[in-house]
């Protein structure tokens, strides 16, 4: 079994930081692409940035130059650095990540995981 546990939520006023933690536990033998996604009552999820295994970053155009997603292959755990917030960056944020992982007689590949969510609130 594969679980990942986001961090870092809470409430902070407009222009200030947070910075989310995710960490991947299980027998995992690896981590591929992982993503931060966010989500408001009536609305879609979105996709807030993505970072490969390599280290390649891509990110919204809403979070551009605010937000920065990193990864710490030792710790299995992925970040969400987010400066400059604005009233409208308030969602559940949700981790994810396609996991190769191994159990008891067997091993899956690129299966896709996700966290439950760490609320952020930011006020105006």
């Amino acid at each position: 079994q594969v679980q990942l546990v986001e961090s870092g939520g809470g409430l902070v006023q407009a222009g200030g930081s947070l910075r989310l933690s995710c960490a991947a536990s299980g027998s995992i033998i690896s981590i591929n692409g992982q993503a931060w996604y966010r989500q408001t009552p009536g609305k879609q999820r979105e996709l807030v940035a993505t970072i490969t295994s390599g280290g390649t970053t891509n990110y919204a155009d809403f979070v551009k130059g605010r937000f920065t997603i990193s990864r710490d292959n030792a710790k299995n755990t992925v970040y969400l650095q987010m400066n400059s917030l604005k009233p409208e960056d308030t969602a559940v944020y949700y981790c994810n990540a396609q996991i190769d992982r191994a159990g008891r007689g067997f091993k899956e590949y690129g299966m896709e995981y996700w966290g439950k969510g760490t609320l952020v609130t930011v006020s105006s």
